[in-house]
């Protein structure tokens, strides 16, 4: 009878990213930056566009990568990132001549949600209820006790 692994590793989604991935990853995101400035692309959705690339998070074999971007304000969200998908192929190219990778990962680009959830967690903070017991714990660990 096999006896069952209480032990089991963490899958490779719930591993911490490695210093090599995290490396790469900030490498490219230095790239896609660099080729996401306004008026560098043809893509008719990306040419004068203002993307911000927030993050770049690489697998740990380093094959695939997925860019986590964000169009100023949000506005045209679901064009833009229909136009970086075209341009993935030309991207990567570009991203080839310029870093010094062994491979370029395939690049997914996807919508930044984090600016969304930081207006959420900043609404929930300014609402009266949320102040008034932030000032009350305030006061509390002033006071001597």
């Amino acid at each position: 009878m096999a006896r069952k692994r209480r032990d089991r590793e963490p899958s490779e989604s719930a591993r911490a990213a490695s210093q090599r991935q995290l490396r790469v990853g900030e490498e490219l995101r230095h790239a896609l930056a660099q080729l996401l400035r306004p008026g560098v692309l043809r893509d008719p959705a990306l040419e004068n566009a203002s993307i911000t690339v927030s993050e770049v998070r690489v697998s740990p074999d380093l094959r695939n990568a997925t860019a986590f971007v964000m169009p100023l304000a949000g506005e045209n969200a679901a064009e833009i990132l229909a136009g970086l998908r075209r341009s993935a192929g030309f991207l990567k190219r570009c991203i080839a001549q310029e870093l010094t990778l062994r491979r370029v990962p395939e690049i997914v680009f996807s919508l930044d949600e984090s600016f969304d959830q930081a207006d959420r967690i900043a609404a929930l903070l300014a609402r009266p209820e949320v102040e008034r017991d932030l000032l009350r714990s305030e006061d509390e660990a002033e006071q001597p006790g």
